[in-house]
């Protein structure tokens, strides 16, 4: 808040699943809270608000965040990938196909910031083994199908 009482807000400047946009946010928005309410892009869960869970991961200028703790003002002039994006990209179809196939998504809370995770890491990394693929995922939470399926369908993606 400034010294008057008011909150303070500034336009930021982002492309979003390469489009181009500008949204007046708060200084204390989280970029969680812009995709979400602002831009309607729902597919970003919130999870704990903790930066614990993964549900919430975006890739930031190619680099995996957690957006309930990145400050919207953070991202002016960035270019953000969302799970709404992954149509339009070829690791990202194969992702989406490949969680469909192994039968990874159970509830499907979990699975936005999952295949966020296995997006940029099939990008940095180019690799299919059990090691990467754990390590990729290690930061989101999945209550409820134990991994297994979810490893699997990285594996299958990225080889």
């Amino acid at each position: 808040m400034s010294d008057n009482g008011f909150k303070k807000t500034t336009v930021i400047r982002l492309s979003v699943n390469g489009r181009n946009v500008c949204v007046e946010v708060d200084h204390t928005e989280t970029l969680l809270s812009v995709l979400r309410n602002r831009l309607l892009l729902t597919g970003t869960k919130a999870g704990c608000y903790q930066g614990e869970c993964g549900a919430c991961a975006v890739i930031v200028n190619k680099k995996l965040v957690n957006s309930c703790l990145y400050l919207a003002i953070q991202a002016d002039g960035t270019s953000i990938d969302t799970v709404e994006g992954l149509e339009f990209n070829g690791v990202g179809r194969s992702l989406q196909k490949s969680f469909v196939n192994e039968g990874a998504c159970q509830c499907g809370y979990c699975i936005p910031g999952m295949l966020m995770a296995a997006k940029e890491a099939v990008r940095r990394t180019k690799k299919s083994d059990a090691e990467a693929v754990r390590c990729a995922l290690e930061g989101n939470l999945c209550r409820c199908t134990g991994y297994t399926a979810i490893r699997r369908a990285v594996k299958s993606a990225a080889g």
